[in-house]
Formats: C-alpha cells, sequence, structure tokens
C-alpha cells in the first residue's frame, strides 16, 4: 500500500486499474479497505484509489482536531501529488460527506459524486442525529470503542449469514485510536454544506439503503434540492457497499460510465448465498 506525507502528515492508499481516476472515500472507523468488494470490478474500467482518511487506518497517527474541510484538501492535496486533474468522487457515510466537501471545494475537478447512505448535512438538528453522536461519543468515553464496535457490528449486519461481515466491524472499529475516532465524530457533527449547495455543479447519484440511520423522506428532499438522482436499495441496512454488493456496484459502474442506472427491482440486498465469507485477496488491511 503506497504512502506520502502531505502538509507533513503520512496519507495511505490502495489503487488498481487505469483510465479515468475514481477516490473511493471510507466511512468512519474505517479505512481505504473498505472499498474491497468494489476495488477489482473498478478497475476494471478506472483507475480506482481508495485513501485513508487523516485518523483512520494506516494514517492513524496524524493528531486532531479534524475537519472535513481538511479531508477535502488532504485528498485533492493527494490528487495533485498523483498527476490527476479530474476525478470521480464516491463515498460511504462519513465519505460521502467529505466527497461532497471536495465537489464543493473544487467544482471543476469533479466529474461525478456518488454518495452511499450519506447527507450534506450534519449538524444535530435532530434526535437521530443528536442519538447518532452524543450517545455513540459517551459510549465510546465508557465502555471503550471495542465494546462499542461490537454494537455497532450487530446493528450493522444483523442477520447469522452476515457473521464475518460482523467480526470485520469488531476488528477494524475496535482497534481505532479512540482519540482520533472521536476527533472525527466531532468533525462530522461539525459540517454542513446546506448554505453551499448553489454551487454544486457535478452529476450526483445517491445510493441510499432502505433501513439506513437517517430517514428516505430527508434523502428525497436533498436529493431534490441538489438535481441529484436518488436510488433506494431495499432490504440494505448502512452498510450497502458490504450487504448489498451487486447493487453497489452495478450502480457505480453505470452512473460513472454514464450509463442508464439498474432498474428498481434489481437493487437488492445480497442473498445469504451470495453473501462474502471474507473480503477479496489483495485488498485486506495488512
Amino acid at each position: 500500500m503506497p504512502w506520502r506525507e502531505l502538509a507533513g502528515q503520512p496519507v495511505h492508499w490502495r489503487e488498481c486499474g487505469s483510465g479515468q481516476a475514481v477516490l473511493l472515500i471510507h466511512g468512519l472507523g474505517s479505512s481505504g479497505a473498505d472499498w474491497a468488494f468494489q476495488m477489482a470490478p473498478l478497475g476494471e474500467r478506472f483507475r480506482a484509489i481508495a485513501p485513508d482518511l487523516r485518523g483512520s487506518g494506516r494514517s492513524s497517527s496524524a493528531r486532531g482536531p479534524f475537519s472535513l474541510a481538511q479531508f477535502g484538501h488532504d485528498l485533492w492535496a493527494l490528487l495533485d501529488a498523483l498527476g490527476i486533474q479530474q476525478a470521480h468522487l464516491v463515498g460511504f457515510s462519513l465519505g460521502g460527506a467529505v466527497a461532497l466537501e471536495m465537489a464543493l471545494q473544487q467544482p471543476l475537478r469533479a466529474l461525478r459524486l456518488v454518495t452511499i447512505n450519506s447527507l450534506p448535512s450534519y449538524r444535530i438538528d435532530h434526535w437521530r442525529k443528536w442519538m447518532e453522536v452524543k450517545v455513540q461519543s459517551g459510549m465510546v468515553r465508557v465502555l471503550g470503542l471495542p465494546r462499542v464496535a461490537r454494537m455497532v457490528a450487530a446493528r450493522l449486519f444483523p442477520q447469522s449469514h452476515q457473521a464475518p461481515m460482523r467480526e470485520r466491524v469488531i476488528a477494524v472499529l475496535g482497534a481505532n485510536p479512540p482519540r482520533a475516532y472521536l476527533d472525527t465524530v466531532r468533525a462530522l457533527a461539525g459540517w454542513c454544506a446546506r448554505e453551499r449547495l448553489d454551487r454544486l455543479r457535478t452529476p450526483m447519484l445517491m445510493i441510499a439503503a432502505e433501513h439506513d440511520y437517517t430517514g428516505l423522506d430527508e434523502k428525497r428532499e436533498w436529493a431534490q434540492r441538489m438535481g441529484a438522482q436518488l436510488v433506494v436499495v431495499r432490504g440494505s441496512r448502512h452498510g450497502t457497499p458490504f450487504d448489498s454488493i451487486d447493487a453497489t456496484n452495478a450502480c457505480l459502474l453505470a452512473f460513472l460510465s454514464g450509463q442508464a442506472l439498474p432498474a428498481e427491482e434489481q437493487l437488492l440486498v445480497d442473498p445469504p448465498e451470495r453473501f462474502p465469507q471474507a473480503p477479496p485477496a489483495g485488498v485486506v488491511d495488512d
């Protein structure tokens, strides 16, 4: 996994393929390895790049406080260092907010934008957001990340056949430095793009799980405001890139290639017989 020092901080990333760049931005408490099931399919058509955000994964030695604006500047600097002028931006959860922030920072460089189970504002203006931020942060301080990781894993992947993904969440999330994790939570809770959305010029797709933490009505309102396409993956929970691999990859490949999106009836959570028992070889954290 290559790395560079940018602004005095180490930034690590994975990549495969060639062609137009697709930057894949991971969720809270994880790393670029989140994209284990998307890297190879995307790499057949694109240059897929999956970095570890400052404070996460192998970039976890970075010290906070953090901000989403800073994350965005870091990733544009990484693309500059790699000689990439324009890129598609894809983000899951926290990563979706970072991807949108990047598209607002440098609109002419963002080719297409995809967010998965993400919103353009995480200000605490609703009891659900209060629960997600305040309660979870409090539990990390009181119980520690390993115990909280077990609760998060059970919520993300409750089915018996999803045990391998539960174990991965427990291992990856539980290994985070608590201070960096909480600094990232605070950065997300303090971020809002509401007042800047008129700057958005990038074609955008929002992928939403039927049973995500935040409701579909809110996502539909945001999609309308941003002029984004919205697709709903039936049966999926928050971890859509893991529990709905076929639907996620089909949507990404179609949208980033400028093709028609899959029909609504095709966007379903993966059945038990297709659920992976482990990430693909060669793209796990090492």
